[in-house]
């Protein structure tokens, strides 16, 4: 049995990593008027389908491509949700 799953995946900048973006965004914000806001930081946001036997290796392939792909894990964080949105069965 297959199963579909929605992934929705965030990518962000690790604590110690300077965000010049962040920084560009904030004092914008402060232009504007907007002075409670104390900090912006930048990242990714990736939505992707995965289809897995079961929920486990969909994780661990998961897992692997931000590793791999998504994500520059010296310098930044992700972490991901999963949500089953269909399953097939096989037809006999």
């Amino acid at each position: 049995m297959q199963t579909k799953y929605l992934a929705k995946i965030f990518v962000t900048l690790r604590p110690s990593v300077l965000d010049p973006a962040g920084v560009a965004v904030q004092s914008g914000l402060q232009q504007l008027g907007y002075d409670n806001v104390d900090q912006v930081r930048i990242g990714k946001y990736i939505e992707l389908t995965i289809t897995s036997t079961e929920e486990k290796k969909a994780r661990q392939d998961l897992d692997r491509i931000c590793d791999q792909m998504l994500a520059n894990p010296v310098i930044e964080n992700y972490r991901f949700e999963l949500i089953e949105v269909e399953t097939q069965t096989g037809v006999f």
